[in-house]
This record gives C-alpha cells, sequence and structure tokens, in this order.
C-alpha cells in the first residue's frame, strides 16, 4: 500500500558514536536546516535542505525552529509505582513498605491495572518518552496491562513480572515454581508481538530465594532473547543485606551469577555500590548498568560514578526509576545526572546526557539497531524540542553560540512544555482531550 512521504523540517540532532567514550569530535551529526524523511514508519534519510528542493507531493511538518532528535528511551521504572511518585519516602526499605508493596498490592485487579497503565503512558509521552523498559508487579495483570495499552498506541515497550518469593507482604510473593511458570505464559503470550518485548525481572536478590533466582535463571536459557533485569548496588544497607541473605557468594553480582542469571542481556538498575570484581564481570560479559539519578537523590542512595564507569567501556543507559525517581521527564533526569556528576569533580557535556537518554539508553537495552537515533533505517519514534519554551529558558538559549549552549538550557530548565512534538513510526502522537 502507497503511503506518502513525510518530512519533518528543523535542526536535527543524530549520534555516530559514544561521546563520553569516543570524545566529542566526530560523534555526532547536527544540521541547522536538516529534514527526517520519513515512510512506513522508518526513517529513510536525513539531510541537509539548504538549496534543495523538497518532493510537492510530501507531508511537510515545518519545525525549523525546534531540535529534532530521537524519542527518549527511559530503560529503567516501575509503572505500578505511578500513583505514589513523591511519596516522602526515607531510606530505600522503608519507601518499598511504606508505599510501593501496598500500591502493588492493587495490581491483581486488571481494571486498575490498565487505569495506571494507559495513565503512565499518557504521562509518559508528554515528556518525550517513546520507549519504556518497566517492571510490572507479581500479578500477570500488571503485565498484560502494560502491554494492552502500549501496543493500543504502537509503541515500543518491555516489561516482565516482577518476582519475589521472600522479604515481602504475603500478597506480593509468589514462589520459585510460580514465578517461572507465569513469567513463561507472559513471554509466549506477549514476546515479540508487534514492538513489544519480555524481560525476566526478579526484583532483587533480598526477595528471591536462590530456588527462585534459579527457576529464572532456567527460564532465561529457553528464552536467551529475553532481556533480563533486576536492582544491583543501589544503597548501602541493601548491600548489607545482600552478604547477610547470601553468605557464600561473592559479592552482590554472584548471587545472580550462580544462578545463571547474568550475560550480554542482563540490565541492572542503580550500580552506585559495586566492588571491582563486579565491575569487571559486568563488562567482560557486556551487561548493562542504568543510571537513575533522580531516584538516588530523592531516596538518598549515593552518587552514580559515570566518569569512572563510562571510561571503563561500561554501557550504560538512563532512567527515571518513577516511582523513586521523583518526575517523569528524562529533562529533569539528564539535569540531576549533571549535577550528580559535578559532586564527582566531573562535568557532563550536553551532548552526553542527550547520548544517554536516547541511543545511549537503547543500546543498554538491545535495541539500538531499532530505535535511539535518527538514522535511516531507524523506527520513527521522533522527538521535537522547543528550545526556548519559556522565558527563563529562552533569554539564555538566545545567548547562545553553538548547539550545545543553545540546548543546554532546554536540559537543565525544560519540562513537557518543551516537547513540541512526539511521533510514533511518524504519526504524531495527540494527548488525550480532557
Amino acid at each position: 500500500m502507497y503511503s506518502k512521504t513525510k518530512i519533518i523540517l528543523g535542526k536535527t540532532l543524530s549520534f555516530k558514536q559514544n561521546p563520553m567514550v569516543d570524545g566529542l569530535e566526530g560523534s555526532y551529526s547536527f544540521l541547522d536546516t536538516g529534514a527526517v524523511f520519513i515512510k512506513n514508519g522508518v526513517i529513510e534519510k536525513v539531510i541537509d535542505t539548504q538549496g534543495l528542493n523538497l518532493p510537492a507531493d510530501a507531508e511537510i511538518i515545518d519545525r525549523k525552529e525546534n531540535l529534532i532528535l530521537a524519542g527518549f528511551v527511559d530503560a529503567h521504572l516501575h509503572f505500578p509505582q505511578t500513583a505514589i511518585i513523591n511519596s516522602w519516602g526515607r531510606r530505600l526499605i522503608d519507601w518499598l513498605n511504606e508505599y510501593t508493596f501496598p500500591e502493588e498490592g492493587k495490581f491483581h485487579d486488571i481494571e486498575y491495572a490498565l487505569e495506571i497503565a494507559s495513565r503512565y503512558f499518557d504521562i509518559c509521552l508528554s515528556h518525550g518518552v517513546t520507549t519504556s523498559v518497566s517492571y510490572g508487579t507479581i500479578h500477570p495483570e500488571s503485565v498484560d496491562a502494560f502491554f494492552t495499552e502500549a501496543k493500543a498506541r504502537g509503541l515500543r515497550a518491555l516489561t516482565g513480572k516482577t518476582c519475589m518469593d521472600r522479604n515481602a507482604p504475603s500478597y506480593l510473593r509468589d514462589s520459585a515454581q510460580a514465578s517461572y511458570d507465569q513469567s513463561k505464559t507472559l513471554i509466549e503470550k506477549w514476546h515479540g508481538v508487534n514492538r513489544l518485548g519480555y524481560v525476566i525481572t526478579p526484583r532483587f536478590s533480598p526477595t528471591s530465594t536462590p530456588e527462585q533466582l534459579n527457576a529464572l535463571g532456567s527460564l532465561w536459557k529457553e528464552y536467551p532473547d529475553c532481556l533480563m533485569q533486576t536492582h544491583i548496588g543501589e544503597q548501602p544497607e541493601e548491600v548489607n543485606w545482600v552478604k547477610e541473605l547470601f553468605p557464600t557468594s561473592k559479592d552482590y553480582l554472584d548471587t545472580y551469577e550462580e544462578s545463571g542469571l547474568l550475560g550480554p542481556r542482563s540490565v541492572f538498575g542503580h550500580g552506585i555500590y559495586l566492588t571491582d570484581r563486579e565491575k569487571s564481570r559486568i563488562k567482560e560479559v557486556n551487561a548493562s548498568i542504568i543510571h537513575c539519578p533522580t531516584s538516588n537523590t530523592f531516596i538518598g542512595s549515593g552518587l552514580f560514578d559515570m566518569k569512572g564507569l563510562s571510561r571503563a567501556g561500561q554501557k550504560i543507559g538512563l532512567a527515571t526509576d518513577i516511582g523513586g525517581g521523583s518526575s517523569f521527564s528524562m529533562l529533569k533526569v539528564m539535569a540531576t545526572a549533571y549535577e550528580i556528576a559535578q559532586l564527582r569533580g566531573h562535568a557532563l557535556h550536553p551532548a552526553d546526557l542527550l547520548w544517554l537518554s536516547t541511543r545511549g539508553s537503547a543500546e543498554a537495552v538491545h535495541l539500538d539497531k531499532k530505535i535511539g537515533n535518527l538514522a535511516p533505517g531507524m523506527e520513527a519514534d521522533i522527538l521535537v524540542l522547543d528550545l526556548y519554551s519559556t522565558t527563563a529558558i529562552s533569554q539564555r538559549a538566545k545567548q547562545s553560540k553553538n548547539i550545545w549552549e543553545l540546548v543546554f538550557p532546554t536540559i537543565m530548565m525544560g519540562d513537557d512544555r518543551a516537547i513540541k512534538d512526539v511521533f510514533i513510526k511518524g504519526e504524531k502522537w495527540l494527548p488525550k482531550v480532557k
């Protein structure tokens, strides 16, 4: 079936390589008078239009004053915590027991799960997040709701049933066998359907017995193209708890590796408190670490070592970690990542931050061949940023001398007002009319 070519005009930004590892020069392509050609939901080409005549039969979308880039990729979040975001949290374990677990207990109700999933996607899209990698709850209904809503919107989205068989309220515990059986059923039902992907999801070692971790490791061997996501090294108390629960393991990472849950498709949230051995093994197997800056500051977890880990060649993504994270906005996440790096004596460049929130996160979850960049053959999940969205941002942007000075005020002060347009496979997303 013939589909008319769609052309979005504006300032375009794409990445050729990782600026944190390979240096800024040559890492990106910026066109002040660029155009993104889209056909059948896929990017055909990104070109400079200066002096060129555009096809007369194309649909032209003029965003010449705006910045066009790939949609944001949120590589670690908990959509069931949407309604409890910014609950007064103290420390991680207190916050889980007081707010998270009671809220997650509601997700046996498919209607409630669908309501929260719909609300989550409406909010995240309003902030330019076009791909979400989420945890569910122990309830299969949570996964069904998330995927149902994502499929209806045509989104690329990933999640999995969160598995816990100890150290959680009785209403949120399954068993080793139930976690295996229910996860397998959900994989068969959803994995690879449209743009959806299943993620094998033990919450973290303290809430899983070795038997459950072993069962999920066996499941992963059966479905090796799934991702495996979990948490590691978020807070010192958590690390010490793991030592008590797994006295014979070498360290936190070893509790996963012993069960077959370490490999190139492992995705570890946080990674603030990693031993040298853990860093070495994560790098050796080419697993990913996901930085969750707003969560780390909100719950008081600590300061992620972006400079050290990135320069060591670790694969790193960026995430909101809703609802431990205090904002649905990846702009806010980037701003907090910048401030955390500053506290560690390292100034992240705007290119580093945009890389992390787009192609870097896509690489971390093994989707960089499909999303995360403006390049031929990529799915046309595209974000248009208004770089003059507020008075405070505009007055600084008007003094800019290059693209990085122009975009940095939006990174640091921007919110959903900066999201001019969002395109999902080339189709403009429109918020619901209230």
